[in-house]
This record gives C-alpha cells, sequence and structure tokens, in this order.
C-alpha cells in the first residue's frame, strides 16, 4: 500500500472539497483515519461538511483561481500544525459552448483552475514529500482526457494535460517514496454539468446510463486506486471501454460524432 499512514500532525489536502467527488473523498480518508484539510471557495459549504467529519477535519477557505491564494497554502497548512502528505487535486469547472462564443475571462478562470492550479501545488507540495520519504498525490482528470470534447474544448484538453503531467511525474517520483494517481471519471451526478451550464436531461441524452457512477463509489474508488499505487484510474467497466473507445477510434470518425451529441453545441 501507498499512501502515507495517518498521524496527529499529518493531514491530506483535498481541493474541491465542498461538494461532489472532493467531499466524498474527504469522507472516505476520514474513515481510513486520515485527517483532513478541506480546501475550496465557499467556506460555508466546507464548514457544513467539517463539522460532519468532526475534529479531523479543518477548513481552509480559498479561490484556487487566485495565485496569491494558492502561494499561501503551505504556510496556512503548517499553521495549522499539520504536514500534507497527501493531496487531492480535485478543484475543477467547466466552460460550454463552441469557443468562437466563448467569454474570454472565464476561460482563463477555467484554465488557471484545471491545469495552472495542478501544476502550481505539485510543485509546492511535492519537494516536502521527497524529502520526507513518503506522500501520494491524486490528480483528478477525466475520461474527456482520451478524446477531443467538441463543445467543451479548454476542459478536455485541460484533461489531457492533467494526465499527461501526471503520468510523467510518476516517472520523476519513482524511488522516491512519493506515489502519484490520476482519476479519470466518466459522466459523475455532483451538479458539475448545472454549473457549467447544461441540465441533468441534456447529459443524460448524450450518455447512456451504465456510464453514470455515484460519487461516493467514485471516491473509493480513486482512493483505493491511489493506495494501490494504481497509475490511471477509471470507475466503472463502461467508461474504461469507452476510453478505449475513444483512443482506438480515429478522429476523423470520432470528431464528428462527439460534435453532434454534445448538449453545449446547436
Amino acid at each position: 500500500m501507498t499512501l502515507p499512514a495517518p498521524g496527529p500532525d499529518r493531514a491530506a489536502v483535498v481541493t474541491g472539497a465542498s461538494s461532489g467527488i472532493g467531499a466524498e473523498i474527504a469522507r472516505d480518508l476520514v474513515r481510513r483515519g486520515h485527517q483532513v484539510v478541506l480546501v475550496a471557495r465557499t467556506e460555508s459549504k466546507l464548514n457544513e461538511l467539517a463539522a460532519e467529519l468532526g475534529s479531523g477535519a479543518h477548513v481552509l477557505a480559498a479561490d484556487l483561481s487566485d495565485r496569491a491564494a494558492r502561494a499561501a497554502l503551505p504556510d496556512r497548512i503548517a499553521g495549522l500544525g499539520l504536514i500534507p502528505d497527501i493531496v487531492i487535486n480535485n478543484a475543477g469547472l467547466s466552460t460550454l459552448g463552441p469557443v468562437h462564443r466563448s467569454d474570454p475571462e472565464a476561460e482563463m478562470r477555467m484554465v488557471e483552475v484545471d491545469v495552472v492550479a495542478v501544476v502550481d501545488l505539485c510543485s509546492r507540495f511535492l519537494p516536502g514529500m521527497v524529502e520526507r520519504g513518503r506522500g501520494a498525490v491524486l490528480n483528478v482528470a477525466s475520461t474527456a482526457a482520451f478524446q477531443p470534447l467538441p463543445g467543451q474544448a479548454g476542459y478536455g484538453a485541460g484533461k489531457v494535460f492533467v494526465l499527461s503531467y501526471t503520468q510523467s511525474l510518476s516517472g520523476e517520483l519513482k524511488g522516491t517514496g512519493v506515489s502519484v494517481s490520476v482519476l479519470c471519471p466518466g459522466p459523475v451526478d455532483t451538479g458539475f454539468g448545472e454549473a457549467a451550464g447544461f441540465t441533468k436531461e441534456q447529459a443524460d441524452e448524450a450518455l447512456p446510463a451504465f456510464m453514470w457512477i455515484a460519487p461516493d463509489v467514485v471516491a473509493k474508488t480513486a482512493v483505493d486506486g491511489l493506495d494501490r499505487g494504481k497509475l490511471v484510474i477509471i470507475p466503472g467497466v463502461g467508461n474504461k471501454a469507452g476510453a478505449l473507445f475513444a483512443k482506438i477510434t480515429p478522429k476523423r470518425i470520432l470528431i464528428p460524432i462527439l460534435t453532434k451529441q454534445h448538449p453545449g453545441l446547436p
């Protein structure tokens, strides 16, 4: 097993912890005896979750699109008397629609959270892990990492980056005592799509029911995979098959199919 053992001065940092997969991963880690540092923008939601999880949960509200807020996190965690032995880079968001109709500010904020924040936090937390000879990092991508995503072009490309970046980290960290995994979930009913701008009904029409996985199942699969040292974690047989199909299908065939079925395109 590769997850560092829990300890009174050790914690798992979970970004995007206020809801969805992040909240479920925090619950799973607490059940395994770990303290958690909950990071997200909405402090009230983090406080609700912390109250549920008990004294081992610590709230650090931060906007991960803000570079200064990200830079302050290591010192804020140290101020709690905690060592970040596990980092879950789960925070993410998406825009919706064709790029030629996009809001540049929204696009840049998405890239800042989905891509730059992952690089930033790995760069800040990995040196200490390597020095201590223990640690585990889980970066959250998506099955979108295995295919183009017309209608969410920037989101899909960002997840391709996270997948490749994590795979590269796995080579760099070999023999250090630090493990790294990337979670690539398919559709999960977390409210993510509604935040991006399409309804659950639209998503259900575009994606078959067998691909949908409950967030608590995704979280357990993710933490189990991280603990086993699995590099790429794809919850659900249907999503594994879908990722394989997307990888082997010629793009000249795949792109028109994806364009036609995406709810964000006319």
